[in-house]
């Protein structure tokens, strides 16, 4: 037998997605008119996985229920500590070999750079092409960016335009803050919790030392801002396809993709737009990788590790909270990398699987780490009921529209009557695990996935797959025009070397 290599094995995995491939011309020519600013469907005749009745409805909160089917039902009464140093205590939370920790919270800050719905209720029908997007749907950074340093003032330096605030208050960076603790950032969502918090204010530093580099190279000053904002974004695009894509749908079907094009992501006369089947089934995925619990920093508790679970009741109120929560600026509240992105010292943990299992925390989500602050706190719940809001077809409806084969039955679901018209999301999760051993995506959600990202990135005029599809990294990197997560946070000088841990 021979040896597993991570790049031999996601290129195996991708062959579900990237091979037999046989949708009727109608399906693969078809375009749907579509706009920046609002949401879109890419199966737009497809039916909704089920009718919006009362029975529905119940059945999908029971489905989503804490303690039910979805539930990982991790032993929380053993702490944070022993769920990561003894993962046989959680069975239902496996270790991805191929990805690391950080791969979970990378999926989470670029999900906040291009979609953000502020305007549908949940379980309340809504009509995706009436219904806003907040984001600008491309991999443009503007959930950092904001307006810029005239239409958003309050995120950059007063004292040299060109750069971002940052602030610190503990060891180490910190978002910037009002007075009660709410973070000054383009996107109130990237303070939910502290991994986020931490990777956005890296980008900020990013930012702040690519100026530094400018003006260095005595860049003209009314240009130092532009060429800086080009730099970090296309840098930043090139991460999201050489090493993110990959991560969560295999290497072969993002080269697939790349090379032979898009078939069922068309949006009418370039009018690249978010659709519903990726913002509000199959992108959240990533709730799948989150563990219970994670170890924030080596040194940051008295000089001890840093341990939380990732969201605790028991944090609600505290100024610095047990869990890693965001909201709150205190000395040990601040992201070792090493435990997230692998700087080859040893101290990186893996990923969690992508799997129908779903860490317990996310049962009972503070209300802070929820858009609109308003219940049911079981972030499996939301998922599911999302599924009625945008009237969403099934995963066996959209597998067919693909030409890709289909799991017919989905037989734990039969209680729930979703066995054969299984809500996309659950079927997202399941083709995971079923066709790609929970290490990426597989088979149709993988390539939906995969093409809407390289279909924003085709589409927006400003990218770097636009305007230069040849275009290599430019910044420092371990290996000459590569560029990952462990070189922008080098650059940014957060990794351990750079804050001289």
């Amino acid at each position: 037998m021979g040896i597993l290599t991570r790049r031999g094995f996601l290129g195996g995995v991708a062959g579900a997605g990237a091979v037999a491939l046989a949708p009727s011309p109608a399906v693969a020519q078809a375009e749907t008119a579509t706009s920046p600013r609002f949401f879109g469907r890419m199966f737009p005749n497809l039916p909704p996985f089920a009718e919006n009745t009362p029975r529905v409805q119940d059945a999908l909160r029971a489905m989503g229920a804490p303690g039910g089917l979805l539930d990982a039902k991790d032993p929380l009464h053993e702490g944070p500590v022993r769920l990561i140093t003894n993962p046989e205590l959680s069975p239902g939370n496996l270790d991805n070999p191929f990805h690391t920790a950080g791969t979970t919270f990378l999926g989470q800050f670029i999900d906040h750079d291009f979609t953000f719905d502020l305007s549908s209720r949940l379980a309340v029908p809504a009509v995706p092409e009436q219904s806003p997007n907040t984001r600008n749907p491309t991999l443009s950074l503007d959930s950092v960016y904001g307006g810029g340093p005239v239409q958003s003032p309050q995120l950059y330096d007063s004292n040299d335009k060109a750069k971002f605030r940052v602030e610190s208050g503990g060891l180490f960076e910190d978002l910037p803050r009002r007075s009660d603790g709410v973070a000054i950032i383009g996107d109130p969502r990237n303070d939910e919790n502290l991994m986020i918090a931490g990777l956005h204010v890296a980008f900020l530093l990013f930012h702040n030392r690519v100026v530094d580099r400018l003006r260095a190279q005595n860049t003209p000053s009314e240009r130092v801002f532009a060429e800086a904002q080009r730099t970090v974004v296309w840098h930043y695009q090139w991460i999201v396809v050489h090493e993110f894509l990959p991560q969560i749908i295999g290497f072969g079907l993002t080269q697939d993709v790349l090379t032979h094009g898009r078939r069922f992501y068309r949006p009418a006369q370039g009018q690249h737009y978010m659709p519903v089947e990726f913002q509000g089934a199959c992108y959240r995925f990533g709730h799948s990788m989150v563990r219970p619990s994670y170890r924030a920093n080596l040194k940051g508790d008295n000089g001890q590790p840093f341990f939380g679970f990732i969201f605790d009741p028991a944090g609600e109120g505290q100024q610095d909270p047990v869990d890693l929560r965001g909201g709150r600026r205190a000395r040990r509240r601040f992201i070792g990398w090493q435990t997230f992105f692998d700087f080859g010292d040893g101290q990186v943990r893996p990923n969690k699987r992508i799997d129908t299992h779903i860490s317990t925390p996310l049962f009972r989500l503070p209300l802070g780490a929820i858009a609109d602050g308003t219940p049911p706190t079981a972030l499996p719940r939301r998922n599911l009921l999302r599924h009625l809001t945008w009237s969403l077809p099934s995963g066996q409806e959209v597998a067919r529209a693909m030409g890709i084969p289909v799991l017919d039955t989905v037989s734990e679901l039969k209680e729930f009557g979703f066995d054969r018209s299984t809500p996309l999301w659950y079927y997202t999760l399941r083709e995971a695990e079923t066709l790609g051993d929970g290490i990426t995506l597989a088979g149709a959600s993988a390539r939906l996935v995969g093409e809407v990202f390289i279909g924003l990135l085709q589409l927006d005029p400003d990218s770097y797959l636009k305007q230069q599809p040849n275009w290599k990294p430019t910044l420092p990197s371990r290996n000459a025009g590569q560029f990952g997560m462990v070189d922008l946070l080098r650059f940014a000088r957060v990794d351990p070397a750079g804050r001289g841990q």
